[in-house]
């Protein structure tokens, strides 16, 4: 099968599951028309796809021809010259459905890719996530899919993730199995390295990012989070609004630990330090909650920890700060961006709540990310 055929076949099958049937039919004719090998029927000049009354047995047959492993078989032809694509998908299970926006860059000809999953802030959705971080645009220098769930306002008037319901914080449940089955779907239908594939997400969505790496730590390998909060500070609104503005540092409160004092995931967070949405202090509570050392191994934890402090040119001055493991590798970082508010560090200001004046936190995140990856093989 050539690349060609390969994705036309891909993108039918995605349209054909969120029920654009017609659309899925345009889209094999203009598959079949270009991409078959010679045959008798295509002599006609006419590729025909068959529409009756029978309308799922049709697209099983012409879109799942034989195991998924055909599906997602690297092609034959390189598809480097061709514009990365921009695709709309649909997922449902019995925790609800959630539409997605897939990106895919012009590279990808059928070789395992890393894949991160972006989850949007409130009142966001995946193009204008997508236009503010530049992930896509990073995804053709640095190859990997990138997936962007929407969440819907039927499920939160804002169009935020549910971090803050205890009913939306556990595995297969509520929203964290809905954004795992689409992780899920991704992998099944394309040729993902499934030791590495990551999450992140900015505010409410930073917030859903780290439950997904803690309730799934077999299936992400690393997590970012931008201006977030811990996984579990909050059980409803009220109790949210006070971890958003600093209460759990007022009250003394802590977010759960995570036992053995382990992260689940590697974690890199970003924070600015003039946050009036998200006190930064929840920052500190995250890399507290994911700190890879007992409270025994303190002293020796600190001198693992290496402070770098500098300026983007003509923009904030920044504190990072990384964590090593006992073998030295790092496996947390935590940015603290002086200066900047509620907003995705180094961003375009082609989306909403962005800060270019930053470090490019995406750039950052990919970084990291590369450097972490599942145990196994895949």
């Amino acid at each position: 099968m050539n690349a060609r055929l390969h994705l036309g076949m891909v993108d039918a099958m995605r349209l054909t599951r969120a029920g654009h049937l017609l659309e899925a039919t345009a889209t094999i004719q203009r598959t079949l028309g270009d991409g078959l090998p010679s045959t008798k029927a295509a002599d006609t000049g006419t590729a025909h796809v068959d529409v009756g009354t029978a309308p799922g047995q049709t697209w099983r047959r012409y879109l799942l021809p034989g195991p998924p492993a055909e599906i997602i078989s690297p092609p034959g032809r390189d598809i480097g010259q061709e514009e990365g694509r921009f695709v709309t998908g649909s997922y449902s299970n019995r925790a609800g459905t959630r539409s997605y926006k897939l990106y895919i860059p012009r590279g990808y000809h059928g070789q395992p890719l890393p894949l991160v999953v972006m989850l949007h802030g409130c009142t966001q959705d995946p193009d204008d996530f997508a236009a503010g971080t530049r992930m896509n645009e990073l995804a053709e220098a640095q190859p990997c899919l990138v997936v962007y769930p929407a969440q819907t306002p039927a499920a939160n008037g804002s169009k935020c993730w549910n971090w803050f319901k205890a009913t939306d914080q556990h595995r297969e449940q509520g929203e964290p199995c809905i954004i795992a089955g689409i992780t899920r779907e991704i992998l099944a239908t394309y040729h993902v390295d499934r030791q590495k594939v990551y999450v992140a997400g900015l505010s409410a969505g930073g917030a859903m990012a780290l439950t997904m790496a803690m309730t799934y730590p077999d299936l992400y390998a690393a997590v970012g989070i931008h201006s977030g909060l811990p996984h579990g500070a909050a059980k409803d609104l009220p109790s949210a609004l006070m971890m958003m503005q600093g209460g759990a540092v007022a009250a003394g409160r802590h977010a759960p630990a995570i036992p053995g004092g382990r992260p689940a995931v590697p974690t890199i967070v970003f924070h600015g330090d003039r946050d009036t949405t998200v006190h930064p202090g929840n920052g500190d509570h995250v890399i507290a909650q994911c700190a890879p050392t007992r409270s025994g191994q303190s002293r020796q934890a600190e001198r693992r920890v290496q402070v770098e402090r500098g300026r983007v040119p003509k923009g904030h001055a920044y504190t990072r700060t990384t964590y090593q493991n006992a073998d030295g590798k790092p496996i947390m970082e935590h940015w603290l961006i002086h200066g900047a508010g509620h907003s995705w560090s180094g961003g375009s200001s082609n989306g909403s709540y962005t800060d270019p004046k930053g470090p490019d936190a995406s750039r950052e995140m990919l970084r990291f990310f590369r450097g972490h990856c599942l145990p196994g093989s895949s």
